[in-house]
């Protein structure tokens, strides 16, 4: 009996240095766009021209910027609420998982923007990792074959379904083609990070 009680504490330990691991990096990412939006405030902007600027190859520093940067705090703290949120959720799987999905996210659906957003457009804000976030976590649990993760897409797309196809909508001042190409990006996600042996199923 005592050899069987430290494995069991170990477990334990090492699933709450996980998911503690994986919040960690949440907090870290949200807590360099509210930095660079207070800086970018106290310098009248000057940081929102490294947006994502289409189809210039000036611009593809933004792939890597832009979802740290917002148009003012109304703007980054309606991103923060799905951020936190949904994020939170990916980072129960532990931190590496939270950087692999946010790197997939942020590298595909970031290029995906720069190649079909309107020409002489900046891109900034984080709602196409919100949107990577949200369609890797409706779909994961398909490709997982898993109950549980199919349950939590569920959820997903009741709280956030509609405010996401609206989204897609076009609108004035909103990049529909950032979402798009965020959500596109968050389905490979939840491919290329799926078990191999169910993906080769």
């Amino acid at each position: 009996m005592s050899s069987q009680t430290p494995a069991k504490r170990s477990g334990r330990s090492v699933d709450t240095a996980k998911i503690g691991g994986g919040l960690k990096l949440l907090a870290a990412l949200l807590g360099v766009m509210w930095l660079s939006e207070v800086i970018d405030t106290a310098t009248n902007g000057s940081l929102d021209q490294y947006g994502i600027i289409s189809r210039e190859p000036r611009g593809l520093i933004g792939i890597l910027t832009a979802p740290f940067l917002h148009l003012g705090f109304g703007h980054l703290i309606s991103n923060t609420l799905p951020l936190v949120t949904l994020g939170a959720i990916i980072a129960i799987s532990g931190a590496t998982r939270l950087f692999q999905v946010t790197a997939i996210v942020t590298v595909l659906g970031g290029f995906g923007t720069w190649l079909i957003s309107p020409p002489n457009t900046i891109t900034i804000g984080a709602s196409g990792l919100v949107f990577g976030y949200a369609s890797y976590l409706i779909v994961r649990g398909l490709f997982n074959r898993r109950l549980g993760q199919v349950v939590v897409g569920i959820i997903v797309i009741m709280v956030w379904g509609s405010a996401l196809l609206t989204s897609l909508l076009p609108q004035d001042g909103i990049s529909w083609q950032g979402h798009l190409c965020g959500g596109i990006a968050g389905l490979i996600a939840a491919w290329v990070l799926a078990d191999d042996r169910r993906r080769v199923k």
